[in-house]
């Protein structure tokens, strides 16, 4: 299959660092994406090491289009992110995008709900919503909770919930959801994470009568919905594609 050339650049690394365990952040220098990227939008990476055929979606986190950078936050999974981390600064790689439909931006007060790799796309949104979101941020431990330094500028509010209890309050982001609500007047609520977590809250959230919208993961090969091999099925019957149709979706269309 042949891409299309406009939605192709060649990217440089400005930066990278470990931020957490076998997390890593990364800047690249990126101008044609930068400049039209949409919360919740997503590029496919390549690596021009020879060893790997397929590209690699990660969620765009942030962007300085002043700059002509976007950042994104992965996890070392497999041999493909194992060399993305071992980038430097200078060095360069090609990205397809932005590919997908992001979050919805019309809400004035929204919820970002996340666990996990989840809060790399919901971190573009708090930052073109600036001063407009709270979050809501759920890990295993406090170390996996490192989220909260780059979040920091962007929300309000940010309500934190550890399995193990050693941050914020003990249990799962289901488990101190309703509380929240309780504490201010949200009028949407946009969700990434474990599909157990998201089914969870896009279930309370249809009790409160809140809209709520989710962001799919999914493996996926061309990220142009020509492989199928993102297809899902939808609540009405429909199969559609995460990396086309998605990967963000109102929760009523994913979860029944």
């Amino acid at each position: 299959m042949t891409l299309p050339e406009k939605m192709t650049e060649t990217a440089t690394v400005m930066a990278q660092q470990e931020v957490a365990p076998g997390v890593y952040r990364m800047e690249l220098s990126s101008p044609a994406v930068a400049k039209v990227a949409q919360p919740g939008q997503f590029v496919q990476v390549r690596i021009f090491n020879g060893n790997h055929i397929l590209r690699r979606p990660l969620g765009i986190a942030e962007c300085d289009s002043a700059r002509g950078c976007f950042t994104m936050f992965y996890r070392i999974v497999g041999s493909g992110t194992r060399d993305l981390s071992l980038l430097v600064h200078g060095e360069i790689l090609n990205v397809l995008g932005p590919l997908g439909h992001g979050f919805a931006t019309a809400f004035h007060h929204p919820l970002l709900i996340g666990g996990g790799m989840g809060l790399s796309p919901l971190l573009s949104y708090a930052q073109a919503k600036r001063g407009a979101c709270d979050i809501l941020m759920g890990g295993k431990n406090a170390e996996e909770l490192f989220w909260q330094s780059f979040y920091a500028p962007y929300v309000q509010k940010t309500f934190l919930t550890t399995d193990d209890g050693s941050l914020g309050s003990r249990g799962f982001t289901t488990t101190i959801f309703p509380q929240v609500l309780k504490q201010d007047t949200y009028d949407g609520v946009l969700v990434c994470g474990p599909e157990i977590m998201m089914r969870g809250i896009a279930k309370m959230a249809a009790q409160a009568g809140i809209p709520c919208q989710v962001s799919l993961e999914k493996r996926m090969a061309c990220g142009l919905g020509a492989c199928l091999s993102c297809s899902i099925d939808m609540t009405d019957g429909r199969r559609k594609k995460v990396c086309k149709d998605g990967p963000v979706f109102w929760a009523e269309e994913v979860f029944a």
